[in-house]
């Protein structure tokens, strides 16, 4: 079966795979996808997340042979050779949740370039690619990494709830785009449906979800996220409504007031007192897609 439904994307997948595996040659161990292409509620304008796992730190010459790589797939005449984003994971490092944190080779959506950044050394990366990882060549994934335990997957989504919307909170004008609104919102929902469920789903059932649990007063705010969701690229570059992205800090402001409701064991779930979310399992959009 091909990775993907869209055969330029995976046209641009082997070309990548084929460029890092000579690049990589004895290091390298598998490519994978992850993100939305993994756990589902990919669309025409989704990132398209990747993990490579290799043998061990790379080197310098690695590093240089695989900017090269990156290099030569951006330019590929093909919109998706431009929204790839992933890291490289040495295989001591992928296995092991001890050693997230730790910066990786990273390739950021809409760049040519590797830099080093810890955005994909985490306990979500690695749950996605353990349960439900694209392989693209190499072993399963699920040998690559030790199982995550629930509990440190719910901290690690707890605190990124918690200190994103700081850093949002605290310097709003470099959010403040169409694209960035959206966003936001859209992670805010799925984070809140994960915290709850203890497992990875798309921000389409995290936004279904939660306008069945959170107060109807939200209901309108991610449905016009979502509906302003396409064409990324355009849309980062586009000022933010005013007003829909001051509704955008008040919810941050909720989700990581109300976060803590929807631990299993919380007292209340959702946005009224004694709501119970697991009494509306009508409204949470447990499909993936």
């Amino acid at each position: 079966m091909p990775p993907t439904p869209y055969p330029e994307l995976n046209a641009v997948l082997r070309h990548l795979v084929s460029g890092v595996r000579a690049a990589l040659d004895d290091a390298f161990v598998g490519a994978y996808l992850q993100g939305s292409f993994a756990a589902g509620g990919f669309d025409l304008d989704s990132d398209v997340d990747f993990i490579v796992a290799t043998e061990h730190e790379l080197t310098k010459d690695e590093v240089e042979a695989l900017q090269a790589v990156h290099g030569r797939t951006y330019d590929l005449d093909c919109e998706w050779a431009q929204h790839l984003e992933g890291s490289y994971f040495p295989r001591d490092t992928l296995r092991r949740l001890d050693r997230r944190g730790r910066p990786l080779w990273y390739l950021e959506h809409g760049d040519r370039a590797l830099t080093l950044s810890e955005h994909c050394n985490t306990a979500v990366v690695r749950w996605v690619v353990r349960e439900h990882g694209v392989t693209l060549a190499g072993p399963n994934p699920s040998g690559l990494v030790d199982p995550v335990p629930v509990d440190a997957l719910r901290e690690e989504i707890l605190e990124t709830i918690r200190d994103w919307g700081q850093e949002i909170l605290s310097e709003p004008e470099r959010f403040s785009n169409r694209f960035y609104q959206s966003f936001i919102v859209l992670s805010y929902c799925r984070m809140l449906h994960d915290l709850h469920t203890g497992r990875i789903q798309s921000k389409r059932a995290g936004a279904e979800w939660a306008k069945g649990v959170l107060d109807p007063s939200w209901a309108g705010l991610i449905d016009r996220t979502w509906d302003g969701r396409p064409n990324p690229a355009v849309s980062v570059r586009q000022p933010a409504d005013p007003g829909e992205f001051d509704r955008t800090l008040d919810f941050v402001r909720h989700v990581i007031e109300a976060a803590p409701r929807f631990l299993p064991g919380a007292e209340t779930c959702g946005d009224s007192p004694g709501a119970d979310v697991e009494g509306r399992s009508d409204a949470t959009g447990g499909s993936p897609d």
